[in-house]
């Protein structure tokens, strides 16, 4: 049962919690011996963190092939808590502690404190889980308006410290660190970009994924990761989601969780058992608030879109790789390799084949729930790994031009549009990492700029692969950005047909020099009180004591709410007139075809539906969701008596 559903899901589904302690007790002392976790065909997965691990291992290929290496997770026992993680939202503390491999004489369970008073508090206990040495803590009737101290310990034998961050919901502007692709060739410590974090003191830290690059060694890279991390992550809410490396494949396309016939995957699925996958997901996803819809996809993999609310902004997390179709077998091949494109004269609508799925049916069905449920927010934004688009020319060296990678969210087409609508619905940016390549793009739809904003993070150390936005005919599209010192913004399509437009992006000067590669970190800032969102790209080695000039060219940019929804504004319907609250949510419905327009929270008592077309329309008006007051049959007019909204 443990290798195919995840303990969460097993709690969600109505299994006894006190049963379920001994069950994972049990489980997690007898798999502590077991040198196979994942299988006998899979000998070499994780074995850095399981079997005896604590012994020297033949070197089997490369120049020191035939010697022995010392293990790599052995570390002094007073050090065995790496670090730890955690969020909280509706009243419920999810924190994961991250061990390093133990001992068989070691202890195997973890204690939760809290301090309380100026005194060390038990909160919980709970069992290491093996493989992916973790242990994790649901805490009910968090309260959210102090911050608490916690530490997490092993016995009396070692311990890692933090604080729970109080909700800053009182604060006006919010705080988002970005940031993503952390190379495994370039190990150590990240001093500058920590230092840089700790002085711009995110509210929220966003990994976006490819945490590790050890492929099938998770333990040791999501351990790399956590130590490199832990001096920011420890004392703020942290979500991180796992890509395709953290899974060990060079893409994915997960295809609701079907087996892959090779780590390439580009027939659909995942290569690894499914028992790996989902020790990656605990490790990096347990301590998100519970799951949206929590039942599993094929072979019992786990899932976990779901939202997050920090300081009143609303945070919906999803995965778009899970449920993506594979290309292989399904579109006709049109270059070298079956996720790549590189004949300018092919047909777009060629691989925008009926049948083919991006985020899935359960995500868009969980996107359209949140976008109507504004309880405890005031604006909202889309965390995910990659990017609705394919806004890169030139890929791993400067001298591969390619028109089309399929592994872009800009593909298939027709399942990005249905995306970026459901995001559009709710004024919502689109943060994430993935493409090597820092951008920042409006998004068109049916039209340019209709859409909403899409940020594209750097890779926090860009040594693995370069990209780089350069049109073939160097020249600025149309619409290009005012005074930019980017020779190449405005208006393009990409190489699947999509509309962009560039608003900025952070070409690497050059990859031999440490300096120059185009990695780094970005920053939202969301300012409730003004509804905007600045953008901010920091290079690495850059100092923010240094202001926003030490930023990539181009950046910060500043956007307003409301143009995440950028259609053609042809009118406006009757102001409304809010009493007895501050704001309302407002949802306006087409009733010409029944399509929601948009459903978003009043910045204050008073708020004018703007419209994109002559409707006629039904306005519903409500304190958290649109379930109040209701107006059919109206239509934009410049001459029209407010609509009295009473809360």
């Amino acid at each position: 049962m443990t290798d195919d559903v995840p303990c969460w899901r097993i709690c969600s589904a109505g299994f006894p919690m006190r049963l379920l302690l001994i069950f994972l007790c049990v489980v997690s002392l007898a798999s502590a011996d077991e040198p196979f976790p994942f299988g006998k065909q899979f000998k070499g997965l994780d074995n850095d963190a399981t079997g005896e691990w604590w012994t020297a291992r033949t070197i089997r290929r490369g120049p020191k092939k035939g010697q022995l290496r010392p293990p790599r997770l052995q570390v002094p026992r007073d050090q065995v808590m790496a670090f730890a993680l955690y969020t909280h939202d509706s009243g419920i503390l999810k924190l994961s502690a991250q061990l390093y491999p133990l001992l068989p004489e070691e202890p195997r369970s973890v204690t939760l404190e809290l301090q309380r008073n100026g005194k060390w508090v038990r909160a919980d206990e709970r069992p290491v889980q093996y493989p992916g040495w973790s242990a994790h803590f649901r805490i009910e009737n968090w309260d959210s308006a102090e911050t608490v101290p916690y530490r997490v310990r092993l016995a009396d034998q070692s311990s890692f410290e933090g604080s729970i961050r109080r909700d800053p919901v009182d604060k006006d502007e919010i705080v988002v660190g970005v940031l993503s692709c952390n190379s495994s060739r370039t190990p150590g410590p990240r001093p500058r970009m920590i230092e840089n974090l700790q002085l711009q003191d995110p509210d929220l830290l966003f990994f976006a994924g490819d945490q590790s690059y050890h492929h099938t060694q998770h333990t040791f890279g999501w351990l790399e990761w956590g130590m490199q991390f832990r001096d920011i992550t420890r004392d703020r809410p942290v979500v991180t989601i796992p890509d395709d490396h953290d899974v060990g494949q060079a893409n994915i396309w997960g295809e609701s969780g079907k087996k892959a016939e090779s780590p390439a995957g580009p027939d659909g699925g995942y290569f690894y058992p499914a028992s790996y996958v989902n020790m990656v997901e605990r490790c990096q996803c347990w301590h998100l608030p519970d799951a949206f819809d929590a039942t599993p996809v094929r072979r019992g993999i786990g899932v976990y879109y779901t939202r997050l609310r920090v300081g009143a902004i609303d945070f919906a997390i999803v995965e778009d790789r899970k449920f993506k179709s594979g290309p292989q077998g399904k579109i006709p091949q049109q270059g070298p390799r079956p996720d790549h494109i590189n004949d300018p004269g092919y047909d777009r609508s060629a691989v925008d084949v009926k049948g083919l799925t991006l985020l899935g049916e359960r995500q868009l069905r969980f996107l359209d729930a949140w976008s109507e449920d504004w309880t405890g927010a005031d604006m909202k934004a889309v965390l995910s790994q990659t990017a609705f688009c394919g806004a890169v020319h030139i890929h791993g060296q400067p001298t591969n031009r390619l028109l089309a990678d399929l592994d872009c969210n800009g593909w298939p087409q027709t399942g990005r549009r249905k995306a970026l609508r459901a995001i559009r619905r709710a004024w919502a940016p689109h943060l994430c990492g993935d493409q090597h390549l820092a951008v920042t793009v409006k998004h068109g739809i049916d039209q340019f700029d209709d859409g909403p904003y899409g940020f594209t993070t750097p890779a926090i150390v860009n040594t693995i692969y370069g990209r780089w936005w350069h049109p073939k005919h160097e020249q600025p599209g149309p619409n290009a950005v005012a005074g930019s010192p980017l020779p190449w913004t405005g208006n393009y399509e990409d190489g699947l047909g999509n509309r962009i437009t560039m608003l900025a992006y952070a070409n690497p000067p050059d990859r031999t020099d440490e300096t120059k590669r185009g990695d780094g970190h970005g920053i939202a800032r969301f300012n409730r009180k003004e509804r905007t969102v600045t953008f901010e790209c920091w290079p690495r080695f850059s100092s923010v004591k240094d202001g926003g000039s030490a930023q990539y060219p181009g950046w910060p940019m500043t956007i307003r709410m409301q143009d995440n929804d950028g259609r053609k504004v042809t009118g406006y319907l009757p102001e409304l007139h809010i009493s007895g609250a501050d704001s309302a949510v407002v949802q306006v419905v087409d009733e010409t075809g029944g399509d929601i327009v948009y459903t978003v929270r009043s910045s204050g008592a008073r708020f004018t539906p703007r419209v994109y077309s002559n409707g006629p329309f039904t306005v519903r008006v409500g304190k958290n969701r649109p379930t109040g007051q209701e107006w059919t049959g109206l239509r934009p007019s410049t001459l029209s008596t407010a609509l009295q909204v009473r809360l």
